[in-house]
């Protein structure tokens, strides 16, 4: 039986909500058909986004590796992370197991550059703006994109760290203010591109046309430890 990996934490909810995700997506229909799933749930780790905007802080780098090689040694055939800033820092974690690590931002690219995107609006935090993740992913993908500008990314920033982590409802003001920016610079889709956002559409109408990276990742986890995905999830772009 093959097992899949999460190293978890970052943030709590978000992996928590993964493995939902997980459990929804697979077309089971007994305990025993779904996925074995092993989560790592450490949420001490050091905030990703302060460290890549002030490398003197604490690095997330080495408690992630440790959770990577521990799963590993419990016989997962893939691990996951549900934080797209993380991604900062694959290379390091891929490099450090012998089994594949899935690359959340690449795998939602290529979902977009499938689905016929032509251009995405991001919606992340500033560390990973600010290390390019999205942005070099899609333009290897031939796919174009467009940013929040400096006060847009004020708003995703507070949602993500004065609602969602902080526990508390999302100002859909602002969600709906960075949305309309984005959609205004010609975007045809809108990156979730931080799990805590996927957060705020779990629990929010949203509205159409936006890509849940973490929806990405549950989708890519069942597929590559060799489930079935159920119909409803063929297609994550609506």
């Amino acid at each position: 039986m093959k097992s899949f990996g999460i190293v978890g934490g970052l943030g709590p909810m978000a992996t928590a909500y993964l493995l939902e995700l997980i459990v929804d997506m697979t077309d089971a229909k007994t305990d025993q058909e779904h996925l074995d799933v092993i989560v790592f749930n450490r949420p001490s780790v050091p905030d990703r986004t302060a460290y890549i905007l002030d490398p003197t802080k604490p690095s997330p780098v080495p408690p992630m590796v440790d959770m990577a090689r521990k799963l590993e040694a419990l016989g997962v055939c893939a691990i996951g992370t549900p934080c797209v800033t993380a991604h900062s820092f694959h290379d390091a974690l891929q490099s450090s197991v012998h089994v594949p690590f899935i690359n959340m931002v690449q795998e939602t690219a290529a979902y977009l550059k499938n689905a016929g995107c032509r251009k995405a609006g991001i919606m992340a935090t500033t560390g990973t703006v600010h290390t390019g993740l999205f942005q070099k992913a899609l333009s290897a993908a031939g796919v174009l994109y467009a940013l929040p500008d400096d006060a847009m990314q004020a708003h995703v920033m507070s949602l993500i760290y004065d609602c969602v982590k902080a526990g508390k409802p999302a100002d859909m003001d602002k969600f709906r203010a960075v949305s309309a920016a984005l959609r205004s610079a010609g975007c045809d889709a809108i990156i979730l591109g931080c799990t805590e956002l996927s957060i705020i559409k779990r629990d929010n109408d949203i509205g159409s046309g936006y890509l849940d990276a973490l929806e990405v990742l549950a989708r890519a986890a069942v597929l590559t430890c060799g489930k079935q995905l159920k119909p409803a999830y063929n297609s994550l772009l609506k």
